[in-house]
């Protein structure tokens, strides 16, 4: 709906194309759920993996770029690249995939890598799978403050993690990335039961990575779904992890947040996150959290996990406990699930 040369957006996403504009806004403008595709000083670029060519200057959905690289490359700073999903043609339960190994660059500082999405599924998403190197990253972030927004990331075939956040605190960084309404399957790192090696979402061994939002992401069989490799650099701080779906099922996952690379986090934000069931793939770190030499809070968390009230052993939360390895320096507020011997009080156990 357009209202004296504005469009008001309600109940989804508001991006272009737009049938009168873009527009320049001089009031705050309210969206309602869903996110906002905002005004850029930058490039605006679109991706139709389906009907586009790299050949096209990739300004508009009719000249849009074949490959999302080709698309990042113009973006520059400040740019927004929109992706569309590409024409699903096996119909076995696969999205049709970008097979690319994307790097967002230095020089990109505040890019927007946005998918035209039909809901947070895999399906609904403009997905990426392997690209001509198995061993690398799907998405490797080198440049500050960007919005990974809509994305699916399958890992099938590959061994070099989802998104890595690829920060040397010299010659690139990635502090200040957002990464939002996106999914995630099959990630994982070199050795691909060991949530130490990497996941869908992994720190680089350097750290860095300061100020990280992720937040109301879906994960499903990635061996690990946040990992921290090290901090050889710097310890990564101001970091929120909150509203995220984190996977199983419990033979296909190591880990669901492994914080514990290096010196852990500070001021990490663990909140409100449903966790499906107690991980048990392979024989390495298998629990659903270790913040091993973290310091910040989960808080507002739901833990799901085999129950037996005739008794058993109890699944802690503790400094070496069996659920979670949580610090002293972590504080733990308000969460719940069903622990063994604790099926009838929902508590966890907190020794």
């Amino acid at each position: 709906m357009a209202t004296n040369g504005l469009r008001q957006s309600s109940g989804g996403l508001a991006m272009p194309p737009y049938s009168r504009g873009p527009y320049v806004w001089n009031q705050q403008v309210t969206f309602t759920g869903g996110l906002a595709g905002a005004n850029t000083k930058g490039s605006v670029l679109y991706v139709d993996g389906t009907s586009g060519s790299d050949g096209n200057d990739g300004t508009s959905w009719s000249r849009a770029k074949a490959t999302i690289q080709a698309a990042i490359t113009l973006a520059g700073a400040y740019g927004i690249v929109y992706v569309l999903p590409k024409l699903i043609t096996d119909k076995t339960g696969d999205p049709t995939s970008y097979s690319e190994n994307l790097i967002i660059p230095v020089a990109n500082m505040n890019m927007q890598l946005i998918g035209i999405s039909a809901g947070r599924t895999q399906g609904g998403l403009p997905q990426c799978k392997v690209g001509t190197t198995t061993t690398s990253p799907l998405l490797t972030i080198r440049a500050a403050g960007c919005l990974i927004a809509n994305m699916g990331f399958n890992g099938a075939g590959a061994t070099g993690s989802g998104i890595l956040l690829d920060d040397d605190n010299s010659t690139k960084t990635a502090f200040g990335t957002t990464i939002t309404g996106c999914h995630f399957k099959n990630c994982k790192g070199p050795d691909v039961d060991d949530a130490k090696e990497g996941g869908a979402i992994a720190w680089s061994s350097e750290g860095n990575a300061w100020q990280v939002l992720i937040s109301g992401n879906r994960f499903y069989k990635n061996t690990c779904d946040i990992t921290l490799l090290g901090t050889s650099n710097s310890v990564p701080q101001d970091v929120i992890i909150e509203h995220n779906d984190f996977g199983g099922p419990a033979a296909s996952v190591d880990a669901n947040l492994y914080l514990a690379g290096g010196s852990g986090m500070n001021g990490v934000t663990i909140r409100n996150n449903t966790f499906q069931q107690l991980p048990s793939y392979g024989a390495n770190v298998n629990r659903y959290i270790d913040a091993t030499g973290c310091v910040g809070v989960l808080a507002d968390c739901t833990f799901g996990c085999q129950t037996n009230e005739t008794g058993g052993t109890v699944i802690t939360f503790k400094a070496a406990g069996t659920g979670a390895k949580i610090p002293t320096t972590m504080h733990i507020i308000n969460c719940f699930g069903q622990t063994i011997d604790y099926a009838e009080s929902g508590e966890i156990a907190i020794e």
